[in-house]
């Protein structure tokens, strides 16, 4: 039997585009001496060359990793529950439904201030649409006073995967009935999660 399922694979690079755009919190993993770095970032998904461009602290001791072609793995976790067998119907036994996208790239650092200033203006942009109620001014001396502090990279997808645990091996009616519970979980789950823990 093949692994993962085909059924649960999606191999349409504009489904997991979507993905990166909608929940550009990206899990970012480097490997050093065999131990494992990981850093949770927003990535912006450059519609023109189809590279990811991010930001880091200088600090973080994963820094040194993004820069001169290194290797890096990079999830993206979009929605994702427990299905119960009690909202199909026919009968079935308890799974859990996810959207993820695993890509592997390699990553180049970007030394200049001005691209750093540009990309940092640009990610604000497209997180604040579609209200655009804060604009983040090229000029902005709270800005100026961190660029010393934050290294820009970019990184050259060479590996997409697409993750769609849907039940899609079950009949239609039961597809969509897990459709419909994945997106009441997610909406309801999340104000009573952070009542507890915020």
């Amino acid at each position: 039997m093949k692994y993962p399922p085909p059924h649960h694979q999606d191999d349409n690079q504009e489904h997991l585009i979507e993905v990166i755009k909608t929940y550009p919190l990206a899990t970012v993993i480097s490997v050093n001496n065999h131990e494992p770095l990981v850093t949770h970032l927003p990535l912006i998904y450059r519609e023109s060359d189809g590279k990811l461009i991010g930001h880091i602290d200088i600090y973080n001791p994963q820094t040194p990793l993004l820069k001169g072609n290194n290797i890096v793995t990079i999830i993206f976790s979009g929605p994702q529950c427990y299905i119960s067998p009690s909202v199909y119907t026919t009968t079935q036994l308890p799974t859990w439904n996810y959207i993820k996208v695993h890509l592997k790239g390699t990553v180049k650092a970007i030394e200049s201030k001005e691209a750093l200033k540009q990309s940092l203006i640009t990610m604000t942009e497209f997180l604040e649409a579609p209200e655009h109620k804060y604009v983040l001014d090229a000029n902005n001396p709270r800005m100026e006073a961190n660029l010393d502090y934050i290294k820009m990279f970019e990184i050259t997808i060479t590996d997409w995967e697409g993750k769609f645990k849907l039940s899609q091996d079950k009949k239609t009616a039961d597809t969509q009935n897990a459709k419909a519970e994945l997106i009441k979980r997610n909406q309801d789950s999340i104000k009573a999660f952070l009542d507890k823990v915020f």
